[in-house]
């Protein structure tokens, strides 16, 4: 598979659709609401399977809790106008309660690769890739001031930033707040060198003022950066680029403020070799500031693999190398016991997918798979990173398979998996 972009194989209402659902479950997905029956107590539950209606389909992206349990993701094709939806998910006695936040048209972006990220002010931030086929969009979502009880009422969109190409094009992943309050994220295209960007946007008034920090595309620095950025407590930045690089197979980068600007540092680089190579998925850090991230391809097992660059010397680590025929797409996480979590939208049993847990051992590492995707009800092809709950439970998503029935693959699925 390629870049970013081109890993978006979904076309807008390109899959087949079928009708085949009772008057009542229709009337439900017209309000935006489903109530779903959770199964007995096991590993593996899916929370949530997509229609390909009012709903939407194909959730990319990684999933957001509030405080309360609820959470918040995106599906990025279908919805009432083929332009992909937010949603949220409300635990309800035993299974969970669909409430669909807000379709977009089009006219306001579609097609949203990342997840949402929650403000300060309780309200959403994210990124369509696209806005009627051109470069896309940055948003904030807001409830309406006057909440029903029956949370019927679509959430109100503001567009705070439209892309026009110097700036960026093909937002993805998510974006990223820092103790100030402003928002980074970056864009797969466009810029003054056409590989991508890395911007700001920042409060101003009552708008947003948005800075490009870096255009990618000269010298050997890598193109296509598609993780979503991470800052360190010193407000570094660091992310990936899944193209060139020093070696020509992708780097990971590190931007530091140097006064009025920003200077990038190239950390690693990737041949096309037994470490791995496309590091699509961003990075995280640890306590004491080491990087740990993946590759989607490469590794002695063929399905990329696992990483760790020293904080200081950035020494490169091989953590793991994974089996397969697709590495994972979407940063790692990590508990508090210095495990790490991730996915891979190829690979497992049956080669649509696993959900694994690398635990440190010694001086290697314990891979232990937590599920192998079927492709069936259960879904396919997880493309997001992994959300950890402080009772160890993992959330996500599968862009593909399902019960769904009006998406030519499936319209995919939110899962939990339980200690």
């Amino acid at each position: 598979m390629g870049s970013a972009k081109q890993r978006r194989i979904w076309s807008l209402g390109s899959s087949l659709r079928v009708s085949t659902f009772t008057l009542v479950v229709a009337i439900l997905l017209a309000y935006g609401l489903v109530v779903v029956p959770s199964a007995q107590a096991q590993t593996f539950k899916v929370l949530y399977s997509f229609t390909g209606q009012k709903d939407g389909g194909h959730p990319y992206s990684s999933l957001t809790m509030d405080r309360a349990g609820n959470l918040y993701g995106t599906a990025y094709a279908y919805g009432k106008y083929d332009s992909g939806t937010v949603f949220r998910l409300m635990p309800n006695g035993s299974g969970w309660l669909f409430d669909l936040l807000y379709a977009f048209t089009g006219d306001d972006g579609s097609g949203p690769d990342g997840g949402v990220t929650m403000g300060r002010d309780g309200s959403l931030y994210g990124i369509t890739s696209y806005i009627n086929q051109f470069c896309g969009v940055v948003y904030n979502l807001k409830p309406p001031p006057s909440r029903p009880v029956s949370a019927l009422a679509s959430w109100n969109e503001t567009v705070i930033h439209k892309f026009t190409g110097p700036d960026g094009c093909v937002p993805v992943a998510n974006v990223a707040f820092d103790a100030a309050g402003d928002l980074y994220g970056v864009a797969n295209e466009g810029g003054a060198y056409n590989g991508g960007t890395v911007y700001e946007l920042s409060p101003s008034g009552s708008g947003w003022t948005e800075k490009t920090l870096h255009s990618f595309g000269q010298g050997s620095e890598g193109t296509d950066p598609s993780g979503t950025p991470v800052l360190d407590s010193a407000g570094n930045l660091y992310g990936t680029a899944g193209f060139g690089g020093p070696d020509g197979a992708g780097s990971v980068f590190q931007m530091t403020p140097s006064g009025s600007g920003w200077t990038l540092n190239v950390l690693t680089g990737f041949p096309q070799n037994g470490d791995g190579f496309r590091p699509y998925g961003g990075v995280i850090l640890d306590h004491a500031g080491n990087v740990y991230g993946t590759t989607s391809s490469g590794g002695t097992g063929g399905g990329g693999t696992v990483f760790m660059l020293g904080a200081g010397t950035w020494n490169f680590s091989l953590l793991y190398s994974l089996s397969g025929n697709y590495g994972p797409n979407a940063s790692l996480i990590m508990d508090a016991a210095g495990n790490l979590y991730g996915t891979t939208p190829g690979g497992g049993a049956y080669q649509k997918g696993a959900v694994f847990k690398l635990t440190p051992s010694g001086a290697g590492w314990i891979y232990t798979g937590l599920h192998d995707f079927t492709g069936g009800s259960d879904g396919e092809d997880p493309d997001g990173s992994l959300l950890l709950d402080a009772d160890g439970n993992l959330y996500g998503t599968a862009s593909t398979g399902g019960s769904g029935v009006n998406c030519s693959f499936g319209c995919g699925v939110v899962y939990e998996i339980t200690p």
